[in-house]
């Protein structure tokens, strides 16, 4: 049996969350695999699928391009590899970002046809959780995910292939396109593992 590498990019934020989320999803789904850290470029060899966690969108892309991982994450998407990447993972991934991300010179991957709000709910709503229903033609997404949003983002419009999967009312909170998964909540908090399974599918 082939055994699976899946990455997290390990600059800053829910690291080990994640770690331990892949690896309860190889698990859950039956493939034999591993889950790594990914710090510098090297560590994304043989790399298969990778999760973006939540932190600092701004400090994230800033350490990405620090540490040689920016330019070889667009590469290696544009092969094929799937990512999921979580709230400031999601913010990265869009294509087009809002005042902050402009203000704060924060450089986007720019993988997905997507529109972010880097702070839509606002101090207000800074932490909650929601049942939210994923608009998937897949069984296993039948019964609502918990999801866990921290300050979170939303996406505000997508085109292209870029498809909405959940929505709350304040915009899109739940995204795909192709093999990349945009969530602006953080499933490594919950022990709900369809998330990291569905990026493990996509390899």
């Amino acid at each position: 049996m082939r055994v699976l590498k899946a990455g997290v990019v390990a600059v800053q934020g829910a690291v080990s969350e994640h770690i331990e989320a892949l690896e309860r999803a190889f698990k859950d789904s039956g493939k034999a695999g591993k889950a790594v850290t990914v710090r510098h470029r090297p560590d994304l060899d043989g790399v298969e699928a990778l999760v973006l966690p939540g932190g600092e969108s701004t400090t994230i892309s800033k350490l990405l391009v620090k540490f040689g991982l920016f330019d070889e994450i667009v590469r290696r998407a544009g092969e094929g590899m799937p990512i999921l990447g979580t709230c400031a993972g999601m913010v990265l991934l869009a294509k087009e970002g809002d005042a902050d991300v402009a203000r704060t010179g924060t450089k986007l991957l720019g993988l997905m046809d997507a529109a972010v709000d880097r702070n839509a709910f606002g101090r207000q709503r800074e932490s909650f959780e929601a049942e939210i229903t994923v608009n998937v033609k897949d069984k296993e997404f039948k019964q609502p995910l918990n999801a866990v949003f921290i300050r979170a983002p939303i996406i505000k419009r997508v085109w292209g292939k870029c498809k909405a999967l959940a929505s709350v009312d304040e915009g899109i909170i739940l995204a795909e396109q192709g093999r990349l998964i945009a969530a602006a909540f953080h499933p490594e908090l919950t022990a709900d593992t369809r998330l990291h399974r569905r990026l493990l599918s996509k390899i």
